[in-house]
């Protein structure tokens, strides 16, 4: 429900194309989706040095950083999680308009919110990245120690443990982090984007 009334979007003076030129490449959302403990962030920070280090404009945005200031109000029962992945959904649209190479890693377990949020971006603009690996593998991994708290019911909701995950049907990519190490992953992205022409080989 939208609770703003007499409200007017203002187009900038700088235009999508202006910054497409200025930064030598397209502005685009990829969405990592995946059980914690997959790999999310961790690719996404290595795709983002690999093309920072070519000079691109690039930003990744993480779960658990949202969480502590735009979505600090928000927990973790259905509706938040809804909510949760709206707001970043609009941040992305605006980074995305500004030019940016936006790397989101959300849990985002349902499938309805991340096929919102790319109804939200123009065709083209969103790339969904299906961070896929065997939960007996993120769970060995564990690396923030949530599903040892989970499986103690110290933690409610837990996506793959007392919450579903909706694994995605038609992800543009998937990444099979539980058979390939980092590199590889970040390499194959890197690669798409290239075969893609969002940016330059």
């Amino acid at each position: 429900m939208t609770k703003s009334q007499n409200i007017t979007w203002h187009p900038g003076d700088v235009t999508r194309e202006d910054r497409e030129r200025m930064f030598g490449h397209r502005g685009t959302t990829l969405w990592f989706t995946g059980l914690s403990g997959s790999g999310k962030s961790t690719v996404a920070r290595k795709v983002e040095w690999l093309l920072a280090e070519r000079g691109l404009h690039v930003y990744t945005l993480d779960g658990d950083n949202i969480r502590y200031g735009l979505c600090k109000d928000l927990g973790f029962s259905p509706a938040d999680r809804t909510e949760n992945i709206r707001r970043i959904g609009e941040v992305c649209k605006l980074f995305t308009d500004a030019g940016t190479l936006t790397l989101a890693a959300f849990v985002s377990p349902y499938r309805a919110d991340r096929d919102a949020v790319r109804s939200l971006l123009a065709p083209g603009d969103f790339c969904e990245v299906y961070v896929a690996a065997d939960l007996a593998v993120c769970e060995s991994r564990d690396p923030k120690g949530l599903y040892k708290k989970a499986r103690a019911g110290a933690i409610g909701e837990f996506t793959g443990i007392s919450a579903p995950y909706e694994e995605p049907e038609h992800p543009e990519l998937t990444l099979h982090t539980d058979q390939e190490n980092v590199e590889a992953s970040a390499a194959r992205v890197v690669r798409y984007l290239e075969e893609r022409g969002i940016v330059r080989s």
